[in-house]
């Protein structure tokens, strides 16, 4: 990650900024208060460090999601040929089977992202089966309709890490998948976008999600049945794509679902995602997250007050931490609990 542009959001007394992360600090860009600012104006010729201001200690903010969704986010199903099989075999009912002749596109709520080390509250009463996708996704950066294989990569301004978090029972109930897929706090995004410039996507990078320090998926993104540019010109067909819209691409084998016996999350939980070119082994946790927090909807840089019933539990979720652990059940190991 040497050299690349990494621009996160952060909470500053003022209100949400937005910075350039170089090593352990973080710099506020001038005037730039939103991740859209940014995206409308930047000019991949120009310099970011130009526009910098008094850096921070990085270690010394709050990181939000890098960008807040202002439309439904766009995301990608059965878009990794193993996790076609294990989703065919071990989920029927989900979708059809066999491999896609075309993109499977659906959509996940906005209101559903959340940002670094924020907790995914875990749906008590609704849902028993909570499960992780680790994927990587696209930030649209110009606005495109009909927009050529060609051309495609040329409208995206950067790629970020999100979870695509899943209510496995839901998303069968109801036979689609918004419900299962939106619930509050069912998309973690981060911790930062790095620009597309300087992002490897030619080199297929590697893309692993990790539950209380395990692996469960480990792939490459050169495996996609449908590339990122493929899934731009299928999605701006007939659907103009504005920028700051994002397009999350698909994730790997190893679901809980598809496990055996399945193996889905649980509240104290913690989920590790990794992507090459985009994580960073540098910003590990330096302790541990205790596994119970207040009930409560973490927004921004405040806790809302609790529910009046406790119908969430949160499962924790420090993206990209490589070395996090914790949350593990007392007298249980992962692999006892899993099998």
């Amino acid at each position: 990650m040497s050299g690349a542009s990494k621009l996160a959001t952060f909470v500053t007394p003022s209100g949400p900024r937005v910075g350039l992360i170089q090593g352990e600090s973080i710099s506020p860009l001038s005037g730039a208060r939103s991740m859209e600012e940014v995206i409308s104006t930047y000019d991949c010729k120009t310099s970011l460090t130009a526009l910098q201001e008094d850096a921070v200690p990085l270690s010394s903010v709050k990181l939000l999601p890098p960008i807040h969704p202002a439309r439904n986010i766009i995301c990608v199903g059965k878009n990794y040929l193993e996790h076609v099989k294990e989703v065919d075999t071990h989920l029927p009912g989900i979708s059809k089977e066999a491999a896609p002749s075309a993109p499977i596109i659906f959509t996940k709520a906005p209101h559903s992202a959340i940002g670094h080390q924020e907790p995914i509250l875990y749906p008590t009463g609704i849902s028993e089966q909570v499960d992780y996708e680790g994927e990587l996704a696209v930030v649209i950066g110009k606005e495109g309709r009909g927009i050529s294989r060609d051309t495609a990569l040329e409208h995206v301004f950067g790629y970020t890490i999100l979870n695509d978090v899943t209510a496995r029972d839901l998303q069968k109930k109801h036979q689609q998948w918004f419900l299962g897929k939106s619930q509050d706090t069912f998309c973690p995004m981060g911790p930062w976008i790095v620009l597309a410039r300087d992002f490897p996507l030619h080199d297929g990078p590697r893309i692993q999600t990790l539950v209380n320090g395990q692996i469960r998926q480990d792939d490459t993104t050169s495996n996609m049945i449908f590339d990122v540019a493929e899934l731009i010109a299928t999605i701006s067909a007939g659907v103009s794509l504005h920028p700051g819209d994002i397009i999350a691409t698909g994730t790997p084998a190893g679901v809980g679902a598809g496990l055996q016996p399945p193996c889905f999350l649980q509240p104290g939980d913690t989920v590790t995602i990794r992507i090459e070119g985009l994580s960073d082994p540098k910003h590990e946790a330096s302790k541990q997250v205790p596994s119970r927090f207040p009930m409560g909807i973490v927004r921004s840089s405040e806790t809302l007050p609790p529910p009046a019933t406790k119908q969430h539990t949160p499962v924790h979720h420090p993206l990209q931490l490589e070395e996090w652990v914790g949350g593990k059940k007392k007298g249980r190991t992962e692999m006892e609990r899993c099998s």
